[in-house]
């Protein structure tokens, strides 16, 4: 009989600092950094057991247990990591790490600037004539972060760890694409890749998301140009607002009929402009409860790692030429379809066709940058999407996969009917969690091996 599952029980962060100094990609350099860990499991001897969790915009290194035994809240994939859930604890070492750019204990913009610490060296419009002999936190002076940094400090703290080669890396969302990116930077340090509600880079559609969210916080009187803190300030309303944007984004529109409909609060209408619908009234609690636990320009910095995010950016594409081929057939069947057609219809026409081809080719644009990002990678892949979501929906997924079976590497797929949206990766969804579950736990297929994509 299969062992109930369980809590990890009671954890304890750890921080690890790092003395030496980090070059970003943005070319500037941290002088030392901290992480913010935490660990649930055994590590095995000879540390093949290991998997490290990525976590999501809003997630932090507390991913499971509890922080005390009176703690009423759970980390925040308590529902996957635990003895005998889908990430057993009884069976691997489990690390979750906080990002730098975080607010949650890891050098971020909250933290002090050692620039700050004993020296003249903050300029003095960033200081009050108070406080200009006092260390400063960073603020808005934190320098932007790429998910390649992400994966560059934690495969640092791999090292110090003594983990040579992961088991798995395990992300959702924004830990997907830092999963992705492992395997693309780091092809020889994991064994598996789970990459779960993502997407290989955002559309324009969510840039433009996260760019009403940042503007909503940049606008708000009490930003301060990122000094709110040496100001005794916050942009609540500002955090509230692109909080409110990002969780719309985040349900479905058959979600929120099911859940509250256009049912009215205080059961009539109050012809004012405050809360009057329950989901108003849902997404002004979801914006100020986040807005007590998140910082401004954490925020701002980690929306914009997401839009900067492409892990082809360093691999050249070309295009295959059959697909020149094939819009040339296009162009000429379109063109003998239109020959007796009026002027304007063969316009609108010709339109269409450049449109098609010019959406054909910038798919095997992609889909041949993909291939060559993923070219050398040696791990195996399982991709999970949800059918409801649409901030990374399963076409984007299906992405990944066609380009990982096109160079004939080890993936499995699945996407699961889930009502959730984009949040689907969060709850306890039985085919879900057994897919996980099944992919972790089996053989290894061996980079020797013919290797064949599988759907499911």
């Amino acid at each position: 009989m299969e062992s109930a599952v369980g809590s990890v029980g009671v954890v304890t962060p750890q921080n690890f600092h790092f003395a030496e100094p980090l070059t970003l990609e943005c070319n500037r350099t941290l002088p030392s950094f901290d992480l913010m860990v935490e660990t649930y499991g055994t590590l095995n001897s000879d540390k093949s057991n290991a998997i490290l969790i990525c976590h999501a915009l809003s997630g932090n290194h507390h991913a499971a247990g509890f922080h005390s035994a009176d703690d009423k809240k759970a980390g925040w994939w308590d529902n996957m990591i635990g003895p005998n859930k889908a990430i057993d604890t009884n069976q691997f070492y489990v690390v979750c790490v906080n990002n730098i750019g975080s607010c949650f204990g890891s050098t971020g913009p909250t933290t002090i600037n050692p620039d700050s610490v004993g020296s003249d060296s903050v300029s003095s419009d960033s200081l009050d004539s108070d406080s200009s002999h006092e260390p400063q936190v960073y603020g808005p002076d934190f320098p932007l972060i790429t998910i390649k940094d992400w994966v560059k400090t934690q495969a640092m703290l791999s090292d110090r760890l003594g983990i040579d080669v992961w088991h798995a890396i395990v992300g959702g969302s924004m830990g997907g694409m830092q999963a992705l990116q492992w395997s693309v930077d780091y092809p020889e340090r994991l064994k598996r890749c789970v990459v779960i509600a993502s997407t290989p880079k955002l559309s324009a559609q969510n840039i433009a998301f996260n760019e009403v969210a940042r503007q909503s916080i940049l606008s708000d009187p009490d930003f301060k140009d990122g000094r709110y803190i040496q100001e005794g300030t916050y942009p609540r309303r500002g955090l509230i607002l692109a909080r409110m944007v990002g969780h719309i984004t985040y349900l479905t529109d058959d979600a929120m009929k099911a859940k509250f409909g256009r049912d009215l609060k205080s059961g009539k209408f109050m012809y004012g402009y405050d809360v009057e619908f329950q989901v108003e009234s849902y997404l002004r609690y979801q914006g100020e409860r986040f807005s007590e636990n998140f910082d401004a320009n954490t925020y701002l910095l980690m929306t914009k790692a997401l839009d900067y995010f492409d892990p082809t950016r360093d691999y050249p594409s070309t295009v295959a030429k059959d697909t020149t081929e094939s819009a040339v057939q296009i162009e000429d069947s379109i063109a003998a379809s239109v020959e007796s057609s009026k002027a304007k219809a063969q316009s609108e026409l010709e339109d269409a066709v450049t449109t098609i081809e010019d959406i054909e080719s910038d798919r095997q644009q992609e889909l041949s940058a993909l291939k060559a990002a993923f070219a050398h990678t040696q791990c195996q892949y399982l991709v999970v999407s949800f059918t409801t979501d649409w901030r990374f929906a399963p076409e984007r997924s299906q992405e990944i996969v066609d380009a990982l079976m096109a160079t004939g590497k080890p993936v499995s797929y699945i996407n699961i009917d889930a009502p959730h949206g984009h949040d689907s990766f969060l709850f306890d969804i039985p085919r879900y969690m057994g897919a996980v579950k099944g992919f972790l736990t089996a053989p290894f297929i061996t980079p020797s091996r013919p290797a064949t994509g599988e759907r499911s």
